[in-house]
């Protein structure tokens, strides 16, 4: 199958740091071509990639000093894609919404993971206009806020098996927390749970400069009146292995309507298990008492890194496994792919009665 990848241009694929969306699809690209397919990338020129990469961008745009504005070079990439569109069978985008105008001629070949929250109130007109385009969930939470549209399914994030090692015994006796300093991350809440629960909290995260605030006024202030707390800043996937392979836990203790959250298979890779809120995609995620525990306050939360022992790692690496496999999530997407190849029916799909998809092990609904 001839599959194009349209990526992102903040981030090269994958990033070097943090980067949750061109690392999905990095990874999904890579394993495609390991499964057989001919696959093009269209990313940043830095990229990494088994796949043939088309260079919209010589370096990923957040790490360039002289972009002031991402929107006029995803558009000459978009450009690209749409003159090159009859050369592929199926075009699979991972830029939200800027491309739905320029597909409307070829959208049965195309599918679209939407990464980001939709529950602002911005989007509703948006996707109620172009309620044909087919578009893919990473979680059933996340489809929630949206008009009726065109779900084509639902597909989790994966990794590569080999990509982060288990680490049967944690070396490092501390609680880790990882992303982005953000209100709605919630990091306070982690310093908050590791103070009271007697531990050391690692944090690796960056601080974007919509978060500088936050940062200056609420964290800094906080990680400087704990010694247990250790800020060690942006770290990439070398470091990510150590830190989180020796964590107790990872603690997840968000604050808004997550759509996926890498971080915690990421921790499940390394048999860490996760104490999460229960939030946006956490229960579809996170295997209660198997992978780590749900919690609903700050309370359940000490309480959970109290009993964190009770979890098995080895079961924690093993449903990361069966779950959150690069192979799973390419095998998802190739079932997607495949039915875009098909004839499109008269009639679109109707959204699904989600109250009937919430099962833990659902990766594509149609």
């Amino acid at each position: 199958m001839k599959i194009a990848q349209i990526a992102p241009l903040q981030e090269c694929c994958p990033p070097r740091q943090y980067g949750g969306t061109e690392r999905v699809v990095a990874y999904l690209t890579d394993e495609l071509v390991r499964q057989g397919h001919e696959v093009t990338l269209f990313a940043s020129g830095d990229s990494s990639t088994a796949a043939r990469l088309v260079s919209c961008v010589d370096r990923a745009l957040r790490t360039d000093p002289a972009i002031r504005d991402p929107l006029p070079y995803h558009v000459m990439m978009l450009d690209q894609v749409r003159r090159r569109a009859d050369d592929f069978d199926v075009l699979h985008f991972h830029m939200d919404l800027l491309h739905f105008p320029l597909i409307r001629s070829f959208a049965h070949r195309t599918l679209t993971t939407l990464h980001g929250r939709l529950d602002l109130p911005d989007l509703k007109p948006f996707y109620t206009t172009f309620a044909d385009v087919p578009v893919v969930s990473i979680s059933l939470e996340q489809r929630r806020p949206m008009p009726p549209v065109h779900w084509l399914g639902n597909v989790y994030h994966g990794l590569p098996e080999g990509l982060l090692p288990f680490s049967p015994v944690p070396k490092g006796g501390y609680l880790a927390f990882l992303g982005r300093i953000s209100p709605e991350k919630r990091p306070d809440r982690a310093i908050e749970i590791a103070v009271r629960a007697g531990m050391a909290l690692k944090i690796a995260a960056k601080v974007d400069r919509v978060d500088q605030a936050y940062w200056d006024t609420t964290i800094a202030p906080m990680i400087e009146r704990h010694p247990n707390v250790d800020y060690i800043g942006e770290i990439g996937e070398r470091e990510k292995m150590r830190f989180l392979g020796n964590a107790r836990a990872l603690l997840f203790p968000i604050d808004w309507p997550e759509p996926f959250g890498l971080a915690m298979i990421e921790s499940m890779a390394c048999g860490t298990p996760v104490i999460a809120f229960r939030c946006g995609s956490v229960p579809e995620v996170v295997d209660d008492g198997v992978t780590g525990f749900i919690v609903d306050t700050v309370e359940e939360a000490v309480a959970a890194v109290r009993r964190i022992g009770a979890i098995d790692r080895a079961g924690v690496r093993r449903t990361f496994s069966q779950r959150f496999s690069a192979e799973r999530m390419a095998y998802d997407y190739l079932a997607l792919y495949r039915r875009r190849c098909e004839p499109e029916p008269a009639t679109h799909l109707a959204l699904p009665d989600q109250s009937a998809n919430t099962g833990p092990d659902l990766h594509v609904a149609a």
